[in-house]
């Protein structure tokens, strides 16, 4: 999953960097306002973690203007700010939640991932298509009850393939979930990925499985489907 982090601290920054792709997600930064407003306009996200106090365009602005100009990817405030006036704005200018510094990386990994279910409208961690379970927030996958064993990539494919499943996905839309500006994809790196997915999760009968739809994506369905 995709994250725009803008925040002006550069420690704050590179510590969240590393602690969230840790975590598995692709973040792109930004350390100011007019670049993380370019971010947010022109990349899909699944979350925006944002700072109130940024040079530039303030974060508030930032966000009134994405709302104005319909961009309803979720956004999380990340602020030193914590008067109920200032939560009371943030929420009525259409964050979806807020974070007062200083905060528990796990809280906020937490806070992130809910956003995320709640974007491809799902309320269990655990996804389950038949036999196949993704543990969202244990990151891992289970099948037939037994772990299976992939790579953070590969995870994170599956991941999103589960959160879509029933639905084709293209491959762009897969670039776009799973890599950031820093991890650019070779032009056959997700078709490479899904034949590696395949392999460890289409063993047994029964398992879901991953179906090309020619010209159009891939879909994650189970066998019987």
């Amino acid at each position: 999953m995709r994250i725009l982090l803008i925040e002006d601290s550069e420690r704050l920054r590179s510590a969240l960097d590393l602690g969230l792709r840790k975590e598995g997600f692709g973040v792109d930064l930004a350390a100011d306002g007019p670049s993380g407003l370019s971010y947010a306009r022109n990349n899909p996200y699944d979350v925006i973690v944002l700072d109130l106090m940024l040079p530039g365009i303030d974060g508030l602005t930032i966000l009134e203007t994405l709302r104005k100009e319909g961009v309803d990817t979720h956004v999380l405030i990340l602020t030193a700010r914590d008067t109920v006036d200032d939560r009371v704005r943030g929420l009525s200018l259409g964050a979806d939640d807020y974070l007062v510094k200083p905060f528990a990386f796990d809280e906020l990994v937490a806070r992130i991932r809910a956003l995320v279910r709640r974007k491809y409208g799902k309320k269990d961690p655990k996804l389950r298509i038949g036999s196949l379970v993704v543990d969202t927030d244990a990151k891992r996958a289970l099948l037939d009850d037994e772990p299976l064993d992939l790579t953070p990539r590969e995870y994170a494919l599956l991941e999103f393939l589960a959160t879509r499943s029933g639905q084709v996905v293209s491959r762009i839309e897969i670039e776009d979930a799973i890599y950031d500006e820093r991890t650019l994809p070779s032009s056959n790196a997700v078709d490479s990925a899904i034949c590696r997915l395949r392999a460890k999760i289409d063993v047994k009968h029964g398992a879901p499985v991953i179906a090309t739809r020619r010209g159009r994506g891939y879909i994650l369905e189970e066998a019987d489907a």
